[in-house]
């Protein structure tokens, strides 16, 4: 081989390795474990909640206030006192302290936790869950994407038939699951064969691709009206003892919801806990909010461990950032997207570790901050979507589930 032929071969070869898509070449790098999760459940904490009085508590100083900490299982770890039967299971539970990013407005930290990108007006941007229900689909004829007491965030540019099913409260079944009065199946086919042909022919002349978006929203809630699954809605099933276990409050049973739907098929299912945008009265309100996540939270783990479901089922908790060190003058706490925690479990999650620090004020990330672009691409993994898979967007964006440059967090996956 001439010196000429040997230099083109190796520019070829550069160029075609910084063209490899990166998660290739980070598979290249070290290997890694792959779909270890079927499902995931996300208690979604709206508002934002402390840090400080959760996951990362700083007791004794003048930023900690009147939060007390008690110690965990894991060696040298403490967390807030008013989560002391999560203290319990935290040999399950990886607590990421060192979360940090640059949204501190609600909508958009919340859009962005949601989908892994920060909003903008040209793309709608799908959430974790719409790309689970386009690459996965429903495993049953139940939704692929439930959300519990929210609206969580939209498809976006995949299409609605991509969307959570929303119900407000959990326990009941939805709504309009029977026929009115006075439609009988018959009369129903007949509708809906009516509104197919409208469909088609609004199709044929406009070529609007939402028509395949909204024609496939029908054929599901057809599904849902008439699917076995449709028992898993309601709670009256359980006994008494596993739904006290959840704790008596709206939250509660939507875990105990949640634990359902996953059984029957659901693939994502989020359930919000509201209020935790304390400007006031900071730590009151969080103790009264802990009450509610503690008890339902740790039996949720229980639930799925003893049914053999928690190494399948991926459980996160977050918000869409923390709260500041400092404390106001209504003795609250303010957005703080600098630096937070979140918690995972379950899906192939190592248990009983903790990846981030923060400083001795939980103001600042020290060492290596984890991204949301990280905890996407870690969910992405466990649940074993394809990060390669890019859809084109209605402006000929190319867009992928993990924007750059989203790493794997893999000092808290299983090996």
């Amino acid at each position: 081989m001439d010196r000429r032929n040997f230099l083109s071969m190796g520019l070829g070869s550069l160029l075609a390795y910084s063209l490899m898509p990166r998660w290739r070449a980070e598979a290249a790098e070290v290997a890694l474990p792959r779909a270890a999760a079927d499902a995931i459940i996300v208690l979604w904490m709206n508002g934002g909640p402390s840090h400080l009085d959760t996951w990362d508590p700083k007791p004794g100083t003048s930023v900690g206030g009147p939060t007390k900490a008690i110690n965990t299982k894991i060696p040298g770890v403490q967390i807030s006192a008013n989560l002391p039967r999560l203290a319990e299971h935290s040999n399950h539970l990886a607590i990421l302290r060192g979360i940090t990013s640059r949204e501190g407005n609600h909508d958009r930290a919340r859009h962005l936790v949601h989908t892994g990108y920060a909003p903008t007006p040209t793309v709608a941007h799908p959430s974790l869950g719409a790309w689970v229900s386009e690459e996965l689909g429903p495993a049953s004829d139940l939704p692929a994407f439930v959300s519990i007491g929210g609206p969580s965030v939209s498809a976006g540019v995949l299409g609605v038939q991509y969307n959570p099913f929303v119900l407000k409260e959990a326990g009941k079944p939805p709504r309009d699951i029977k026929l009115p009065d006075k439609i009988d199946t018959d009369r129903f086919a007949r509708r809906r064969s009516a509104l197919d042909k409208l469909e088609a022919a609004f199709a044929t002349e406009t070529s609007d691709p939402k028509v395949t978006g909204r024609r496939a929203v029908y054929d599901h809630a057809v599904k849902l009206m008439n699917a076995p699954g449709l028992h898993a809605f309601t709670l009256e099933e359980e006994p008494m003892s596993v739904r006290q276990a959840y704790g008596d409050s709206d939250f509660g049973r939507g875990c105990l919801l949640a634990r359902r739907l996953i059984e029957n098929g659901v693939r994502v299912v989020e359930v919000a806990l509201d209020g935790w945008d304390t400007h006031q009265n900071n730590f009151e309100r969080t103790a009264d909010l802990c009450g509610k996540l503690d008890p339902a939270f740790s039996a949720l783990l229980d639930d799925l461990s003893a049914r053999k479901r928690l190494d399948r089922t991926m459980v996160i908790c977050m918000g869409e950032f923390g709260r500041s060190p400092k404390i106001n003058g209504n003795d609250g706490r303010d957005h703080h997207p600098g630096a937070w925690s979140a918690v995972m479990a379950g899906g192939g999650i190592r248990g009983g570790v903790v990846a981030g620090q923060t400083d001795a004020e939980g103001d600042k990330v020290l060492g290596n901050p984890i991204q949301v672009q990280d905890l996407m691409a870690t969910f992405a993994l466990q649940l074993g979507l394809d990060r390669d898979h890019q859809i084109v967007t209605p402006l000929g964006r190319p867009l992928s589930i993990v924007d750059a440059p989203g790493k794997v967090i893999r000092d808290i996956l299983v090996t």
